[in-house]
């Protein structure tokens, strides 16, 4: 498959270029999730994070290379962390075994070719290769798809099962479900599962790419009914428990794949 590349380099399905701006402000780092990477990664030295974005979950006290084809999001990682290399997981410049463990966030769902790239994370990493991706059968947890069916189901159409990734990543997998905290500052939706005034913030809807792919009748519907149901304490009586629920067990999960002379 050729893989098309946008006006500011995306590689994938979603134009960076007009929604990335703000992930920087949006999707910082949660350290639950920072923790679970680490420990998948094991004693890994040399670290490839493939679609790296603006920075997060790469590793700070390991050797990490950061690939990231959107010049968008490249151009939001701090001056902390090396430049990303621009070039798109489908075709790594990388020889065979360069890379002790690689890794990847929030990122599958946008490839072109999503076997191939997991391919190459594989040809290029001697240890384990790490996913963090969403289990499409387990978005409809969240209490989104009652206002908003429509990104819940653009979402379940984008990410691929588990299964699939498993089966591209090859080695022998584990699939580690990430309970989501309640302040969980990666502003993924599911993170607004028991704050949900944060959704009515164009900025934090920009910052998950599913909205940019549904219409304005949508987006206008939702803001307008949730914003009636928060004022009415609708959503509370429906959902109010959430509010104080430490964690969430959404669709968030790690697939962790060694390879068979590494496990």
């Amino acid at each position: 498959m050729i893989t098309v590349r946008g006006t500011d380099g995306s590689a994938g399905d979603a134009d960076y270029a007009a929604i990335g701006g703000g992930y920087a402000r949006y999707r910082r780092p949660e350290p639950a999730f920072e923790a679970a990477v680490a420990a998948a990664l094991g004693d890994a030295r040399t670290v490839l994070n493939v679609g790296a974005g603006a920075g997060s979950y790469e590793p700070r006290d390991r050797d990490v290379t950061a690939v990231e084809p959107s010049a968008t999001m490249r151009a939001q990682r701090p001056g902390t962390l090396p430049p990303a290399v621009d070039a798109t997981a489908e075709a790594l410049p990388f020889a065979d075994g360069t890379f002790d463990a690689a890794m990847t966030t929030f990122s599958v769902h946008q490839w072109s070719d999503l076997e191939g790239g997991l391919r190459e994370l594989r040809r290029v990493a001697t240890g384990p290769v790490v996913v963090m991706t969403c289990d499409p059968a387990l978005l409809d947890r969240f209490w989104l798809h009652e206002y908003a069916p429509e990104v819940i189901a653009t979402e379940a159409g984008r990410y691929p099962g588990i299964d699939r990734v498993a089966a591209g990543l090859g080695g022998t997998v584990d699939v580690v479900p990430l309970p989501v905290p309640l302040g969980c500052v990666d502003r993924f939706g599911e993170a607004y599962y028991g704050r949900p005034e944060g959704l009515l913030d164009v900025g934090a809807r920009r910052a998950n790419s599913a909205w940019s792919f549904v219409g304005p009748e949508v987006t206008d519907r939702f803001v307008a009914r949730l914003g009636a149901d928060l004022a009415s304490g609708e959503w509370d009586r429906r959902h109010g428990h959430l509010r104080t629920q430490e964690t969430f067990d959404g669709s968030l999960v790690l697939v962790v794949s060694r390879s068979p002379e590494n496990v």
